[in-house]
């Protein structure tokens, strides 16, 4: 098992962010684009600064989309689908499912009844942190990917009702 620690505060389109191993050691490099025609993306690097998986936005849809990237190629696709009692997401691609609670950070990630990434919030001599704990190292990128992803699209929503508010 493979363990990734990611900041408390997961993602912000400005920012630029490392993601650290169990050692406390950078092992990514993740930096957004805040203003791009087309919509905003998410890099994610390897430490010698080489692009391994990249987040888009879909601009223009009835829900936050957004799609997931390795090698040049379109690997998912997160969609919040609506539900009147908690958020669900769908992962298409890898055809993957999320359960619990998405909005505490406290989720897993399976694929078809089999656990490929889980994370929950853990305490680090750097502050707090969320915690994904991946079962495959193979899956180790796109797990991140996934979990950013989502993050994505939590802050998508959030500045949408904080657009709609100041109106």
């Amino acid at each position: 098992m493979k363990k990734l620690y990611v900041k408390q505060k997961l993602f912000s389109w400005k920012e630029q962010f490392t993601v650290k191993n169990e050692a406390e050691e950078d092992c990514y490099f993740v930096e957004g684009d805040a203003i791009v025609v087309g919509g905003k993306k998410l890099h994610i690097k390897d430490m010698y600064g080489n692009e391994i998986a990249m987040i888009k936005q879909k601009l223009l849809s009835f829900r936050p989309k957004f799609f997931v990237f390795m090698n040049g190629e379109q690997v998912a696709e997160i969609v919040k689908k609506f539900s009147l009692l908690k958020s669900k997401y769908v992962i298409e691609g890898p055809g993957w499912e999320v359960k619990g609670s998405i909005l505490d950070h406290d989720y897993t990630i399976t694929d078809r009844g089999e656990e490929i990434v889980r994370l929950h919030k853990a305490w680090l001599s750097w502050g707090d942190s969320y915690e994904l704990d991946i079962s495959d190292r193979a899956d180790e990128t796109m797990a991140l990917a996934v979990v950013l992803a989502i993050d994505c699209v939590l802050e998508a929503q959030a500045e949408a009702a904080s657009a709609s508010g100041a109106e």
